[in-house]
């Protein structure tokens, strides 16, 4: 089992699977529950609201790309401006980036009808087995 704790907001991501001992749950800060990737999912959709244009995954895809570019632009000015001093405003900031890039995996995940819990535990299951081979280094996807 893979366990993450965040010490400054007492987060806890948490990752199981039947098959290889991995899933996905996230603990909200001072909240005392958690959620999997799908009750995120799930729970995202209804404030998915975007125009139609084309394939419905085309605007979530084009907003992933956008706020993905958004959080390489913030670390890029913490390098250029702060000397690459991450504090607690600037990881405030990314949080908030980061979860709007969360928000859009979540919208195109559900555009293809795919499970955020089945996308995590595919993706886990593919490093491992990289990792076990000796090829998580290199490049290639069939490494």
């Amino acid at each position: 089992m893979f366990c993450s704790k965040n010490k400054e907001s007492d987060s806890l991501f948490l990752y199981e699977n039947e098959e290889l001992g991995y899933s996905s749950h996230i603990k909200f800060a001072g909240q005392g529950q958690t959620m999997n990737l799908n009750d995120y999912q799930q729970k995202s959709r209804a404030t998915a609201q975007y125009p139609s244009i084309g394939h419905p995954v085309i605007y979530p895809a084009l907003g992933l790309v956008n706020e993905a570019g958004e959080v390489a632009g913030k670390i890029k000015k913490i390098f250029r401006d702060k000397q690459g001093m991450i504090g607690e405003t600037e990881k405030e900031a990314l949080k908030a980036e980061l979860g709007d890039v969360l928000w859009y995996i979540a919208q195109v995940a559900t555009e293809l009808d795919l499970p955020l819990d089945e996308i995590a535990e595919a993706n886990l299951e593919k490093l491992l087995d990289r990792q076990a081979r000796g090829k998580i280094k290199g490049d290639g996807d069939n490494r």
